[in-house]
């Protein structure tokens, strides 16, 4: 494609996303799906430069006021992450002369806003939180692509074969250092022609999520709930922990996202799991189970800041309102799944977020409202649970991960055990 063509695409496809209407993620796919034609390294060049973008949003229209031309070309050009020699092929003279320029900038200058790339509503609580040192690290965390993940399915593999495997396949591995299922691939491997993932051998799902798992720590033949459980990545991982016996409902209210777990079921192997739609958290499903399940998983609709590497057109996307509007959603989702547990039951609710409110605000209210649930320290359950230094991953008896330290997404969780 000549780079004209590429650069014009690209242009078109910020357009689309700086909308900020729609998940990033799906109107990239649409683009692509749209543009079939595209090539593998096309495409990474397009998406690696809206991510980019959307990254460093307030850094690069900063910088962009100086240009001239169409604001997404001046974005396009300064986040560039294909080839820059295929680049200059379709920039003018001044183009190149002010690119150049751009690129002599001392960025470490300029106004915080600009270095941080954050709204003030987020920044400010995360800094409180985490002091500077803490936030500098968050934020160059941020700024950088997530690493591709995987949890082998131990009804199927270990975790060393899994690893051999992939090896002859020319993917590289390492052993996660948390999750005792994970392992971390080098760079972006396609897997979906492989047979290890054809057959369900290997998942894709960040270690994180995968302690949210082990934190459940399902056992043979009991009665699990996973409440929220989206396109069933969690419920896949407690399914294959519970050795395939007993009964795993998945609920979700969208039939969609359950749909996205039927061919990932079929990969698995389980026949224990048990999708269903759920009009809302008080549905007529939910009150016939009252009092009869083991361990529930409430894995709770939120802001999704803990994804920014994967999805870092949430901190544009949501707002102060929006949290506060998920927050008494949260709160009515861990109440009424909370009453299907049977004494001595599990509860957990987890969250993909990094801020209080939505972590241990929920989790301190629901303790305080529960007197018959019992809290229970995260780091003890991990490590029964065969998580490796259990202790680094949790923060005042709740487990609390951070991008920058754990080198997973942002996760929070909470246990009880009902009295």
């Amino acid at each position: 494609m000549h780079p004209n063509a590429l650069l014009d695409m690209c242009c078109e496809l910020l357009r689309g996303v700086l909308k900020l209407d729609a998940p990033a993620d799906m109107v990239v796919s649409a683009y692509f799906r749209k543009n079939k034609t595209l090539g593998q390294r096309e495409r990474h060049t397009l998406a690696e430069t809206v991510y980019t973008v959307l990254r460093q949003r307030l850094l690069l229209q900063h910088l962009a006021q100086s240009g001239s031309g169409p604001m997404e070309r001046r974005l396009a050009l300064l986040a560039w992450q294909g080839s820059e020699v295929f680049l200059r092929g379709a920039l003018s003279e001044p183009e190149q002369r002010w690119l150049d320029q751009m690129a002599t900038i001392d960025r470490s200058a300029l106004a915080p806003k600009l270095r941080h790339n954050l709204p003030d509503w987020l920044a400010e609580p995360l800094l409180k939180r985490l002091g500077q040192e803490g936030f500098d690290g968050l934020v160059q965390s941020m700024n950088q692509a997530a690493p591709l993940d995987l949890r082998v399915n131990a009804l199927k593999l270990k975790r060393e074969e899994a690893q051999e495997q992939l090896t002859k396949n020319g993917i590289v591995t390492t052993t996660t250092p948390f999750s005792p299922w994970g392992l971390r691939a080098e760079g972006k491997p396609a897997l979906s022609k492989l047979e290890i993932f054809i057959s369900g051998g290997v998942e894709v799902q960040d270690e994180g999520s995968q302690l949210l798992a082990l934190l459940l720590d399902a056992k043979r033949s009991e009665m699990v709930v996973d409440f929220c459980a989206g396109a069933g990545g969690k419920t896949l991982a407690i399914g294959a922990a519970m050795r395939n016996t007993g009964r795993l409902y998945a609920f979700d209210v969208s039939g969609h996202r359950l749909d996205n777990l039927k061919p990932r079921l079929a990969r698995s192997g389980l026949s224990n799991v048990y999708p269903a739609q759920i009009s809302h958290e008080r549905d007529e499903r939910i009150k016939r189970l009252s009092g009869k399940i083991d361990r529930v998983l409430v894995d709770a609709p939120c802001s999704g800041l803990g994804t920014l590497r994967r999805n870092p057109d949430l901190k544009w996307r949501q707002s102060p309102q929006a949290i506060a509007e998920l927050q008494a959603k949260q709160t009515a989702i861990l109440d009424s799944a909370a009453r299907l547990l049977k004494p001595g039951g599990r509860l957990v609710y987890a969250t993909c977020s990094l801020l209080d409110e939505e972590n241990e605000g929920i989790a301190r209210a629901f303790t305080e409202s529960h007197p018959d649930f019992v809290f229970q320290p995260a780091a003890e359950l991990l490590a029964k649970a065969q998580v490796a230094d259990a202790e680094k991953l949790c923060s005042e008896g709740y487990l609390r991960l951070w991008p920058h330290v754990h080198q997973t997404d942002g996760f929070f969780a909470a246990v009880w055990t009902k009295r």
